[in-house]
């Protein structure tokens, strides 16, 4: 994503602050070779296996995975009536996927005859993230979509001070936060369990997956009879990157105050 998005060079927010100048169209594509083998399941069967597969990076897109057609079992397709246009890239044609009992409608996609300016899209076909149940870079379960290689997330320790307020409610104060730097995000300060007022939160029932980071559960705010949802998020078992988070408490909500000092 760092690059269509976030102020990458692909994004619409490019910066200005650079010694060159891209000759592109304001909606940029970019394909590359993904440097590992790529696996999706329905229904406990591979659909698509694939050591040929590519990115494609797209202005204010999140990178899309391309194989060959044949790396997609073509025994498990058939042709849906289904068709979009894109004008960068094309007519896309769309194939429903079936395992058993179970259809996935138009689950698959490709440009049989695309652009001109995408002509390599030629012989590629696409699966959406959602019509496969498990998906696998090399051995690896990956939740939400696959990780770009030129996003990452990087945890420092830092001697910022850190308070956390619900109107006159201190809900944290920390001079010991972790903070964590993502690309084209914010930085976040993660707070220590052991200085968060624990007695006002209750977990939520968002759950969300950060294929960067990891599972990531959320903490309401209870306080006077009402509830705030999602105030805080913690990663109860994150991935590398993001170990030194380990149940660390990160605050974002608009009834929510931030207050960060440097010392």
């Amino acid at each position: 994503m760092s690059l269509t998005m976030g102020g990458g060079p692909l994004a619409h927010d490019a910066p200005a602050t650079v010694n060159y100048r891209l000759e592109s169209p304001r909606h940029a594509l970019l394909l590359h070779p993904f440097p590992r083998r790529v696996r999706a399941e329905l229904a406990g069967r591979t659909v698509l296996d694939s050591l040929r597969g590519a990115l494609l990076h797209e202005t204010a897109l999140p990178p899309q995975l391309y194989v060959p057609a044949e790396d997609i079992d073509p025994g498990l397709l058939s042709p849906s009536d289904h068709t979009t246009h894109c004008p960068y890239k094309g007519d896309a044609a769309y194939w429903h996927l079936r395992v058993g009992e179970r259809v996935v409608e138009n689950a698959v996609w490709a440009y049989p005859e695309p652009t001109a300016e995408a002509a390599w899209l030629r012989g590629l076909s696409a699966l959406y993230w959602t019509a496969a149940d498990t998906w696998y870079d090399e051995d690896q379960a990956v939740q939400g979509h696959l990780r770009d290689p030129y996003h990452r997330v990087d945890t420092r320790p830092t001697s910022a001070a850190v308070r956390v307020t619900y109107g006159d409610l201190v809900l944290a104060e920390s001079t010991a936060p972790r903070l964590l730097s993502e690309t084209g995000l914010p930085n976040r300060h993660y707070l220590p369990p052991g200085d968060v007022r624990r007695e006002h939160l209750v977990p939520s029932q968002t759950v969300t997956h950060c294929p960067y980071k990891g599972r990531t559960v959320y903490w309401n705010l209870r306080v006077d009879g009402r509830e705030v949802p999602d105030v805080a998020w913690s990663l109860p078992d994150p991935l590398h990157e993001a170990l030194d988070v380990r149940d660390h408490l990160c605050f974002l909500h608009d009834d929510i105050t931030v207050e960060v000092e440097r010392r």
